[in-house]
């Protein structure tokens, strides 16, 4: 999965695409969890790209845009955000190929 280098490429990838963001942190044992089965779900979900946000790189953006449990997804399509799978609680792949599949 691709890392965010920058705001700047948050907003031409949100703008301009069909993106997830998967926002994320090194410490967050819940993140380590489905860190090994996401190649498996961006396979399964091709039809959109995967971006992997370091929640403490990019704290101001998680701020601004409410993400305050990790593991958490965001998904834009065009500008528009389409989808939310924000919680604190542990995802299984399951759930995040179910909510994927709902958009």
């Amino acid at each position: 999965m691709e890392q965010l280098k920058s705001i700047e490429e948050f907003n031409t990838l949100k703008d301009n695409s069909k993106v997830v963001f998967m926002f994320s942190a090194d410490w967050c044992g819940d993140c380590r969890f489905i860190e090994p089965l996401m190649p498996e779900i961006e396979q399964e979900n091709d039809d959109f790209k995967f971006i992997h946000v370091d929640r403490d790189e990019f704290i101001d953006l998680c701020a601004e845009l409410a993400i305050f449990g990790i593991p958490s997804f965001l998904v834009y399509e065009e500008g528009e955000e389409v989808g939310r799978f924000v919680s604190k609680d542990r995802k299984t792949k399951e759930e995040i190929n179910d909510f994927l599949a709902a958009l």
